[in-house]
């Protein structure tokens, strides 16, 4: 199975960005294991556990005790220290036909989808406050067109999407908000698609940005 893209190469744009990056930085190391968690959040991690139990990881015991610790946890670094010895991202792939790849960012921990990996037909990324990386570099791409549905309240929650020259990205679908409502897909073709490139369709919310990166191979 041929290779989505390509290594290394990045190019971020200046000024803007990086002080942004700057501020995303100090949020999520310093501030955000002290922040209130929700009903959503505390959901999302006894969900996991549900399935940590399902898969042996856990004992129905041990279930029972963390799920108490859930319910009573009152920010993201108490709920982060109940799953610290699970994996870190919530992840899924189902049968081919319906395969779909659940990336979930939890508390403290972002999302970074990046290497050798093989690209599922659907995509779904849940950023909440965390920043996402996903990388269709180095990629295994069997479908000619990916659709990912994205979902981020949170304006500090951006992800940054990389995928090798001759890809096509199409963000109609996408709607976004948050303190200052601008252009929140970044997206500038360096050239025309290739016509067997891959298309990949962006759909959901994101109160954040999303900054879409095309990178040639290196020589």
């Amino acid at each position: 199975m041929p290779s989505c893209g390509w290594v290394e190469g990045t190019n971020y744009p200046f000024g803007g960005w990086q002080r942004k990056a700057l501020i995303i930085t100090l949020l999520t190391v310093e501030i955000q294991p002290d922040l209130r968690a929700g009903d959503r959040d505390r959901e999302r991690i006894a969900e996991m556990l549900r399935v940590a139990a399902g898969e042996g990881r856990i004992s129905v015991q041990e279930l029972t005790e963390r799920l108490d610790r859930v319910y009573g946890a009152r920010t993201f670094g108490e709920l982060d220290a109940i799953v610290a010895d699970l994996p870190q991202e919530e992840r899924e792939i189902q049968p081919s036909g319906q395969d779909v790849l659940r990336l979930h960012s939890r508390g403290t921990h972002a999302i970074r989808q990046t290497g050798r990996w093989t690209a599922p037909a659907r995509i779904n990324v849940d950023c909440t406050w965390r920043t996402a990386v996903i990388d269709f570099r180095e990629a295994i791409c069997p479908h000619r067109e990916i659709a990912m549905h994205v979902h981020c309240l949170s304006p500090f929650g951006d992800i940054i999407i990389r995928v090798p020259v001759g890809w096509q990205v199409i963000s109609d679908e996408m709607t976004s908000g948050g303190w200052i409502r601008l252009l929140r897909v970044h997206n500038r073709l360096p050239e025309p698609p290739s016509p067997d490139g891959v298309v990949l369709r962006l759909s959901g919310h994101i109160s954040g940005d999303i900054w879409v990166r095309y990178h040639r191979p290196t020589a």
